[in-house]
């Protein structure tokens, strides 16, 4: 995109499988950045994160970089804590939904929070069913702690998407057991007044301004619900 490593200002980690986060500890090293994650997702690093220092982050518990304030929010997927992300800037909310495994209440009542938002997309079930995938593999992706699929992603953003939602992008998508114009057209043809993107794996999306209605969200993002333990 051309933009200069400066500008980061810091890291946070949804949860510890490698590829979120195998190439961080040069990266981190290199440029001196701050890292976020929660303490079990740290106590579970190994490798190269043993001279890494972490700043350690609780549900719900907003933290502010710069003008930011991101709200980590936690969510159903086989890693020891894993979380997703709301960014605030000025009343508008952006969501980071990736990784998750179902429609539960922290996703919705988020997602319902939303001027934009990256939503997970992650696998076409017909494909996915049919395909070489070991069975294991298959369960562990549909048993409600793997991914989204095109119609899961779709029935959220269906039913819980807000009338101020401007911006959709649709992410993670499966290079086996997805197509990007399938997730194009299922969503597309839904779409109304949200622009819908569909991100791909093998190069940069572009930049979008989000600038949202200030007067349509309520800014108290937390759920009374208990993160199930899932070992």
């Amino acid at each position: 995109m051309g933009l200069s490593i400066k500008s980061i200002r810091a890291i946070f980690i949804t949860h510890e499988h490698a590829d979120h986060i195998n190439g961080l500890p040069k990266l981190v090293k290199r440029h001196f950045l701050p890292v976020y994650m929660t303490a079990l997702t740290r106590g579970n690093l190994r490798g190269g994160w043993a001279e890494i220092r972490a700043t350690t982050f609780k549900s719900y518990e907003p933290i502010s970089i710069g003008s930011l304030l991101i709200t980590p929010i936690p969510k159903f997927h086989d890693a020891v804590d894993p979380h997703s992300f709301v960014v605030t800037h000025k009343n508008v909310n952006v969501g980071v939904f990736t990784d998750t495994g179902r429609h539960c209440e922290n996703l919705v009542k988020s997602f319902q929070q939303c001027h934009a938002a990256f939503l997970e997309s992650n696998y076409d079930e017909i494909m996915l069913e049919t395909g070489d995938y070991p069975q294991q593999l298959k369960d562990r992706i549909r048993k409600g702690f793997g991914h989204l699929s095109n119609k899961e992603a779709l029935q959220l953003f269906l039913n819980h998407r807000p009338a101020f939602m401007s911006h959709l992008i649709l992410s993670h998508l499966s290079a086996n057991n997805n197509r990007p114009e399938i997730v194009d057209e299922l969503f597309s043809n839904a779409a109304g007044g949200t622009k819908i993107i569909v991100a791909s794996r093998r190069m940069e999306t572009e930049l979008y301004h989000v600038t949202g209605d200030h007067h349509a969200v309520n800014n108290s993002l937390k759920v009374e619900t208990t993160q199930l333990s899932l070992f």
